[in-house]
């Protein structure tokens, strides 16, 4: 079981960090950070990093859910979907497989949960495919 999700797609960088965005809400999640590890990189060690992005997003709803059955699990809250650019010229989008994350605790009744989050994300990556394709 891969442990992410993922996509390539040939659109803009920043165009495909909206989308993402905008497709994450539209499948209920919330995206509550961003972090621009090229430019931390840079301002930090003055590397040149090729441009990559981390979005922190998570669903109210189902983190509700597993917070009431594990009450630690919130370690593992947020979903971290990446948006990176590749050697190739395309843009990477790749989400945190949560189903695999789960794994890891030993509680089942999360793994409900998370296989309908990963369908949400598997919904996202389907959806994004299809805008960028339209564009």
């Amino acid at each position: 079981m891969n442990y992410y999700i993922n996509t390539k797609i040939h659109a803009g960088f920043e165009q495909t960090v909206h989308l993402v965005t905008k497709t994450l809400k539209a499948e209920g999640f919330k995206v509550l950070s961003e972090i621009n590890i090229s430019k931390n990189l840079k301002e930090t060690f003055g590397i040149d990093f090729r441009k990559y992005k981390i979005l922190g997003a998570y669903s109210p709803d189902y983190a509700y859910k597993a917070l009431l059955e594990e009450d630690k699990i919130g370690v593992m809250l947020t979903c971290n979907v990446i948006v990176q650019e590749t050697n190739d010229g395309s843009i990477e989008v790749a989400a945190g497989n949560p189903v695999a994350s789960m794994l890891a605790i030993e509680n089942p009744r999360l793994i409900d949960i998370a296989i309908e989050i990963q369908n949400k994300l598997n919904s996202v990556i389907a959806k994004l495919n299809q805008v960028i394709h339209k564009i």
